[in-house]
């Protein structure tokens, strides 16, 4: 079957099996050659595709058991985080960690590492799990948790599935006592007034920015929205079950032409979309759909970008200079005429927040002379700002996020493996430096002949 991920770039062709429980998942490991694992696909890039044959986790979508006392779900990868939300949130109970779309697999989520709005606060999806079990191809199904088989655990955070296949996750989801979320929304003349309000302005649990990347005047570069927000109390004081709906989804029925979305259109649309909050502040009660997941309202979203696709560019840079290094990367990306308008501005918290690895503060875990600090070996969260954009695909595309690529290098910053599509061996070998030898130490030792590859490990020299 044709098959590529959430950008539609690249597209192959090659078999798909989606075992129904973890003994027939691991049958079907077991008589496979070159393999890879996949949750729901919505990795941007090649990060789970391989040519000969990929094993689905979807198959394995059953809650196992849940502990109302310390708010521990136990189930297979197959999950869906929407199905965690609809289940749970009724009762009191969200995700502790969660990315901007709900429609992940648990499998996926703890493969890519995933973060949310609060970084800063609860760190990525590793400091939510209690322990994982994975299939691996020379030590068959293994528990793997800071204290168990502790270099399987965090290489698989972060690891994109080359560890093994992730079949079952024990999650530790947080309480809450209301479904909407107080935000206030704050116009941000430039990038200097968005950062001040990150690191400076009210401790917000969530905090995010939207960017208008397409400002070139030194006055109005990254002029932005910036979103705080809180969880409601309202049902604190009854303890009664939560209101809790789901808004009717709009669908995308097609692909748009390619010329449809050019800077002129994306100049539009950013306008508008700034001008909507007339005032410096806006507070208002929101959903927590359109709080949390906003695009998951649109069906097929990725269909605006054309049938060539897209690619999310996502990096990370360190805070140290870090309006200096995203106002000339902003111009750069203007200068382009390539804007994006999904780009999205967040504050990644450090080793020190109190997200950081629970191993790293009570065990001080070590193996092979590593230390870890704050996720997996090659998760992409470090301390400091994360920028995300989205651009179609172009034959001039390539050239302008080789010369992003040089500069985030020369900061000291990384991109994100989960929607990565084009990255060379150099350039990643170069932004994870230090990590990568410890990650394949690991790797060899549950898959020495490494048949878990995808065209995204060939492509970064992670395949053995």
């Amino acid at each position: 079957m044709l098959i590529s991920g959430w950008g539609r770039f690249p597209v192959i062709n090659t078999r798909v099996h989606t075992p129904d429980s973890i003994e027939s998942a691991a049958s079907v490991i077991s008589q496979t050659g070159a393999l890879s694992f996949r949750g729901n696909g919505r990795g941007y890039g090649d990060c789970s595709l391989n040519n000969s044959a990929m094993v689905s986790a979807l198959g394995l979508n059953l809650f196992e058991c849940f502990d109302e006392d310390s708010g521990v779900l136990v189930a297979g990868a197959g999950v869906l985080l929407s199905d965690i939300v609809d289940s749970f949130m009724p009762r009191g109970w969200f995700l502790s960690v969660s990315p901007g779309t709900c429609f992940v697999s648990l499998g996926g989520a703890v493969a890519c590492d995933v973060h949310g709005k609060d970084h800063h606060v609860s760190g990525s999806f590793i400091n939510s799990v209690e322990f994982i079990d994975v299939i691996t191809p020379d030590h068959g199904l293994l528990r793997a948790s800071p204290d168990e088989h502790a270099d399987l655990f965090y290489a698989t955070f972060g690891g994109m599935g080359l560890t093994g296949m992730i079949v079952r996750v024990a999650i530790r989801l947080k309480r809450i006592y209301g479904t909407s979320v107080n935000q206030v929304t704050t116009r941000c003349a430039n990038l200097k007034e968005v950062m001040e309000c990150f690191e400076h302005g009210p401790s917000w649990t969530y905090s995010v920015a939207w960017i208008d990347c397409l400002q070139r005047s030194q006055r109005h570069l990254g002029r932005s929205l910036f979103m705080g927000g809180e969880f409601a109390d309202e049902g604190r004081e009854t303890g009664a079950g939560l209101s809790f709906s789901r808004k009717k989804k709009l669908s995308v029925p097609f692909d748009f032409p390619g010329f449809a979305l050019n800077s002129m259109s994306v100049r539009m649309f950013n306008s508008l979309y700034f001008n909507r909050i007339t005032s410096r502040q806006k507070r208002a009660l929101v959903s927590w759909e359109s709080f949390f997941y906003p695009l998951d309202a649109i069906e097929n979203w990725n269909r605006i970008y054309g049938a060539r696709g897209f690619t999310q560019y996502q990096f990370v840079i360190p805070k140290e200079d870090a309006e200096y290094r995203l106002s000339a990367i902003l111009k750069t990306i203007a200068s382009s005429g390539q804007g994006s308008f999904l780009t999205v501005l967040k504050l990644f918290g450090g080793s020190n927040n109190p997200g950081a690895s629970r191993a790293a503060h009570d065990s001080k875990v070590h193996w092979d002379d590593y230390e870890q600090r704050n996720g997996g070996m090659l998760s992409f969260p470090q301390e400091g700002y994360t920028l995300a954009l989205d651009f179609a695909i172009r034959p001039d595309l390539f050239a302008l996020l080789e010369e992003l690529d040089q500069m985030v290098e020369q900061c000291g910053g990384r991109l994100y493996l989960a929607k990565d599509s084009r990255m060379s061996e150099r350039t990643f070998q170069s932004m994870y430096s230090g990590h990568v030898e410890h990650f394949l130490k690991v790797k060899k030792r549950y898959d020495h002949a490494g048949r878990i590859n995808t065209l995204q490990s060939q492509r970064l020299g992670l395949a053995i």
